[in-house]
């Protein structure tokens, strides 16, 4: 493993952890404000940028995407992106620790696994392809265009389906997914640097989406949710789409295996649990 490589999984795994707990604050914060609406996105945001609480875990989730955008013009976009799908393990943790419950055994579970390939993928470093590909602009646009059109239907017929905290916390993973792609490819330079529209465009929609969602679930079902796709669609596009190469031989079965296994482990942490559910604090009404 190079130096290069090491301090990007470094940058990483501090990324991950920091936006992991910035996440809980934002969902506790949320959780009692009036009620949020895409509908009335003005309204919404004072409410959230007057709450002093709420403003603290989203200075820690701007940090932790420092952190992350340092890393990815490191390393590849599937291997950082593998480390942060690692880190759902610290917000079950301490979503648990929080409300005051063990972790259920799916809970545990899935944090073993999501160790155990982050374990996997430290020993498949050894191939020395850790350097990311470029992969064809209009490739990185079609893949984008339809991760947002998704995002958009499931906005709209997401609720029904699938109730307003996990419709909002998949439709918000969407949109994050966006955001970080694009992170990776602004990182590039030149005239990919006009690629920070779409960051900024899925970083922002991810962000209202999920308080909205926070107000309706606990943190780990909504921001479970929205992690294991932010990971997983990061992951797959690294490798379809930025032709990012993965090691020959056995050291390239095992990064496979390790990016499936931090996938699993997310989907095991995200998936709701009626049983051992955090309630959310009920919104206030809003007097406006």
């Amino acid at each position: 493993m190079s130096i290069t490589t090491a301090i990007a999984l470094v940058l990483a795994l501090a990324s991950t952890t920091l936006q992991n707990v910035a996440y809980l604050r934002e969902h506790d914060a949320a959780a009692g404000l009036p009620v949020l609406s895409m509908r009335r996105p003005l309204h919404s945001a004072r409410l959230l940028l007057a709450d002093r609480s709420w403003l603290f875990g989203f200075a820690l989730e701007t940090a932790g995407f420092l952190l992350y955008a340092a890393a990815l013009g490191l390393a590849s976009l599937a291997l950082v992106q593998s480390i942060s799908a690692g880190g759902i393990g610290v917000l079950a943790y301490v979503s648990a620790q929080i409300s005051g419950r063990r972790l259920a055994r799916r809970e545990l579970t899935g944090v073993i696994v999501s160790v155990l390939g982050l374990l996997a993928l430290g020993v498949s470093l050894a191939g020395g392809s850790s350097e990311g590909g470029n992969g064809s602009t209009v490739t990185i646009l079609l893949w984008l265009g339809a991760t947002g059109a998704l995002a958009l239907l499931v906005v709209l017929v997401g609720n029904r389906l699938l109730g307003i905290a996990a419709a909002n916390g998949v439709a918000g993973g969407l949109f994050f997914s966006i955001g970080d792609i694009s992170t990776k490819i602004a990182t590039q330079g030149g005239v990919r640097i006009a690629f920070l529209v779409t960051l900024i465009l899925g970083y922002t929609l991810g962000t209202a989406l999920l308080q909205i969602g926070y107000q309706a679930g606990g943190a780990l079902t909504v921001a479970g949710l929205a992690t294991l796709l932010t990971n997983a669609l990061p992951i797959a596009a690294g490798t379809i789409v930025l032709d990012e190469p993965v090691p020959s031989g056995a050291l390239g079965g095992l990064r496979v295996l390790a990016f499936a296994a931090v996938t699993v482990g997310a989907f095991l942490l995200a998936r709701p649990d009626t049983t051992a559910a955090t309630t959310p604090a009920a919104p206030r009404p809003s007097t406006s």
